[in-house]
């Protein structure tokens, strides 16, 4: 059992979650037979959810610790969009979403049987010029009250003028936290942590031989970028962060892993909800690490309670 650690005021600490909102559906339900018309499960719904997923599962994790979130993205004229808006408007979210009337919401549907994720459907398009030009001005009116500026980019398109949007916060002196996608890292440069995992890194550096090689591969990515932090988070081997102070490795906390759906959200959340309370890079890894060993055990995307983090 981890020890218990001391527990860390964020009453006062301010993130801005910038990123794509997505809705999580789950369809819930028993599989006790094969279609006859094709060798697939059968599954007979039974009950359903839904969660906020993407940008929105890490305003709503940090909000959850008592953080105060301000949460910018796009969400489509629709049933999902609007779905979205009252779940963060109930979890306390400052919610400032561009609707655009030409998008449909992000969702991904899951549907589970039996407790195992059987299938995922993912409804997804980019948002339009106009969507991006209000999210822009969104951040520009927030960015001046948030300690932290959390980019999450999931690929979905509001991202798209990201470099634009690092530019203003680092002239505003603030920390900038980004949980990347793709292979294009030069997107991201000037960052303050980068946080991908290690598929995502693989894509940008290629195949490590050893930990030697991922350290060498690692630091000259990050230090090509100018970023101060590059977070690998390498599931059941725990962290790796890179500085220009070396290689802090942080093994993980041994627990069940009952589903890995937004760990990575909750990673980025809480490490950036420590860094907002002013709290050292060191300290916020080691958080982060406790938190994704606990939201592993949970289904789907979930949120670490401040009581679960320091119990």
């Amino acid at each position: 059992m981890a020890e218990p650690i001391a527990r860390v005021d964020f009453s006062r600490a301010r993130l801005l979650v910038v990123g794509d909102l997505m809705l999580d559906r789950y369809w819930f339900g028993d599989v006790q037979r094969i279609s006859p018309e094709a060798p697939v499960p059968v599954v007979r719904v039974t009950r359903s959810d839904e969660r906020l997923g993407g940008a929105a599962n890490v305003a709503f994790n940090a909000v959850a610790l008592g953080v105060h979130a301000t949460l910018i993205g796009v969400v489509g004229d629709d049933e999902p969009g609007r779905r979205i808006e009252a779940l963060a408007r109930e979890r306390g979210i400052d919610l400032r979403a561009a609707r655009d009337a030409q998008l449909a919401t992000t969702i991904k549907l899951r549907v589970i049987g039996r407790q195992q994720q059987l299938l995922r459907v993912d409804f997804e398009q980019a948002p339009g010029a106009r969507a991006l030009a209000q999210t822009f001005d969104a951040v520009r009116g927030a960015i001046d009250r948030a300690d932290v500026v959390v980019l999450s980019d999931y690929g979905k398109g509001v991202l798209a003028q990201i470099e634009r949007i690092v530019a203003m916060a680092r002239a505003a002196g603030r920390i900038v936290v980004v949980d990347p996608k793709g292979d294009d890292y030069s997107r991201y440069a000037g960052v303050t942590v980068l946080t991908p995992n290690r598929g995502e890194l693989r894509q940008v550096v290629g195949t490590w031989r050893d930990e030697a090689d991922l350290a060498e591969r690692a630091q000259a990515l990050r230090r090509s970028l100018d970023v101060r932090h590059l977070l690998l988070t390498r599931s059941e081997e725990g962290m790796t962060l890179f500085s220009d102070d070396g290689v802090l490795n942080v093994p993980a906390q041994a627990r069940e892993v009952y589903d890995v759906s937004g760990a990575g959200d909750t990673v980025v959340a809480v490490l950036a909800s420590m860094l907002a309370a002013g709290r050292p890079i060191a300290e916020a890894v080691g958080l982060a690490n406790r938190a994704a060993g606990i939201v592993v055990g949970k289904l789907g995307t979930a949120a670490v309670t401040a009581q679960e983090l320091f119990a």
